[in-house]
């Protein structure tokens, strides 16, 4: 049955192609024809295109879907989606919730709830080694973790060495992370953690002395910059990690679908991608126009916060092999620094949906 869904799925790309030869999409339709690629980097692998919508021979009837996501980053790239969904310019119709709590996503995902779900990269590796019944078809969030200085005294890993960094996550996906990168450059060692309850308990604790060092995600970072003058962000876990990690890179949220809706609605899945990806660009390249959505709908509490932050959050539609690639390189990464961040195992090829 899965090879018969790819094989239409692989139809439905070629006829979307041959679509996108033609006239564009006017202004003021379902989607837009835009660029692949916006000065913040929206990447797009096959089957996800960002021009017309894909054609088929038959009519293809739209669908609810219901998406739940967590309030943060990871569901800031598609404010202008829901958006345009309520405004009834969108192909399919969608539902949102947004949680507070990874569990919730969970919970509703297993019990069948949600349809698509934006969830931590981690997470979704390690509910699927425990109950499976989804598949992952894009990453919507790259790295979100920032070094920041009270100071100027760190413009590289190795300038950690010697001193202390506070954060947040003890024994999660950050502390792992910053370990790996510390270990990459050989100072592992040398670097004091000392972990802090919640971000802002590391703002303080950076502020309070001279040369004050911790490491925070966004908007937190940019929260904390407009509130103390002498902050910078010294590093971007991101582009640290993309320089020790060959084929790898930091990922922080991916969008998974129930296997039940990729076989029941395979054209309308590939439509909300093609509209997940025309979203991301929209935000990127207009922070302004999607801060307020994002403020509306919960995932940043001020709209001028968003703003400036979404050019920090890395927000992307990486999909297909390309998707496959990086986030299986990232998942063994963490697999090495403890298994039990993602489930106690690498998982099955299954787990990702590139459409192939």
């Amino acid at each position: 049955m899965k090879k018969m869904i790819v094989c239409l799925l692989a139809l439905c790309l070629l006829l979307s192609l041959c679509a996108c030869a033609g006239t564009p999409a006017e202004e003021g339709g379902a989607t837009e024809n835009r660029a692949a690629t916006t000065e913040a980097s929206v990447k797009t692998d096959a089957p996800v295109q960002t021009g017309a919508p894909l054609q088929t021979d038959e009519a293809v009837e739209d669908v609810e879907l219901r998406i739940y996501s967590l309030k943060g980053p990871t569901s800031m790239g598609i404010a202008t989606l829901l958006e345009d969904s309520k405004n009834g310019k969108t192909l399919n119709r969608y539902v949102s919730t947004v949680c507070t709590a990874a569990d919730e996503i969970t919970a509703a995902l297993v019990s069948g709830e949600a349809d698509i779900a934006l969830l931590p990269a981690n997470a979704a590796a390690a509910l699927y080694n425990k109950a499976g019944g989804f598949s992952v078809v894009g990453i919507n969030t790259l790295g979100v973790l920032y070094v920041v200085e009270n100071g100027e005294s760190v413009n590289s890993m190795a300038d950690l060495a010697g001193k202390t960094v506070y954060l947040t996550g003890k024994g999660t996906v950050p502390e792992y992370s910053l370990r790996y990168l510390l270990a990459a450059n050989g100072i592992e060692d040398q670097v004091t953690l000392e972990f802090k309850s919640e971000p802002q308990e590391v703002v303080s604790a950076i502020t309070g002395e001279a040369a004050g060092i911790g490491m925070l995600p966004q908007p937190f970072v940019t929260a904390a910059l407009a509130q103390n003058e002498g902050l910078r962000i010294a590093l971007s876990l991101t582009e640290e990690w993309e320089k020790t990690a060959e084929g790898s890179t930091l990922v922080t949220g991916v969008t998974v679908v129930r296997n039940e809706l990729l076989e029941e609605h395979p054209q309308q899945i590939l439509n909300f991608l093609q509209e997940a990806a025309a979203g991301v660009e929209r935000v990127n390249a207009h922070p302004e126009e999607a801060a307020p959505l994002i403020e509306a709908m919960g995932i940043v509490a001020k709209a001028p916060l968003a703003q400036k932050a979404i050019p920090f959050c890395n927000l992307v539609c990486i999909t297909g092999s390309e998707m496959q690639s990086l986030l299986s390189g990232y998942l063994q990464t963490l697999y090495e620094q403890n298994p039990k961040a993602v489930g106690g195992a690498m998982p099955a090829d299954e787990f990702y949906y590139t459409g192939e």
